[in-house]
């Protein structure tokens, strides 16, 4: 069976998560790269095994969440579907079952909110992982004077994690962010798309969503 380690080692995907971080910054957008698809990758695999997910399930959100932003090789605009028409031969090749690459490359394909749903479980792990890397780490942008809001809102969390209890069935995200650079209004100005979006995703995996903002529960 094809792992999470056999995709890191592979040329094409490699390639194509460096380049399309690349190009996200040449046009201004927050980091791409090797953390954040990592840290997604992590997270989608611990929302699945805490929720007592088969392993292999939980290795086919891992693999999603590594590869998820692949399409910013091609373009920003509609990366997610591009992401998983790039992912199909690439897993194929490496030999992937293909009701496996089925799962893979729809999760990809579905974790933007402009035009994505949680179709199933590992798409739905995708979805909350990819949505709860907020911080200031993945700000690129030196100069604070040119901040643009969705600059403010990373730069402004100082801290991010998403916590799933079992058995309580709840998947929370909970932020510090520092008021003094961005409002909290601000936050929903540019998230609340996503936030509604997580709370689907966490709905199809039988779960509440929660949203804590310095300490605050807001959702």
């Amino acid at each position: 069976m094809i792992t999470l380690e056999d995709i890191k080692k592979d040329p094409v995907v490699d390639a194509f998560i460096r380049k399309g971080n690349k190009y996200l910054s040449v046009i201004g957008f927050t980091e791409h790269g090797y953390r954040h698809v990592n840290l997604v990758s992590n997270i989608a695999r611990n929302v699945l095994e805490r929720l007592d997910f088969p392993a292999r399930q939980v290795e086919l959100a891992a693999i999603a969440g590594y590869m998820h932003d692949i399409g910013n090789v091609v373009s920003r605009n509609d990366h997610g579907i591009s992401g998983g028409t790039i992912a199909y031969p690439i897993l194929l090749q490496m030999g992937m079952h293909p009701d496996e690459i089925a799962t893979v490359i729809s999760a990809i394909a579905n974790h933007e909110e402009q035009y994505g749903h949680a179709v199933n479980s590992v798409a739905a792990a995708l979805i909350v992982a990819d949505k709860s890397d907020v911080h200031r780490t993945r700000v690129r942008n030196t100069d604070f004077a040119t901040f643009d809001i969705h600059d403010r809102v990373n730069y402004a969390v100082e801290h991010s994690f998403l916590w799933v209890t079992d058995d309580k069935k709840t998947i929370t995200m909970e932020l510090t962010i520092d008021i003094d650079i961005c409002p909290v209004m601000e936050y929903f100005e540019i998230f609340l798309s996503r936030m509604v979006m997580c709370r689907r995703a966490a709905t199809f995996l039988k779960c509440n969503f929660e949203l804590v903002i310095n300490g605050a529960k807001l959702l």
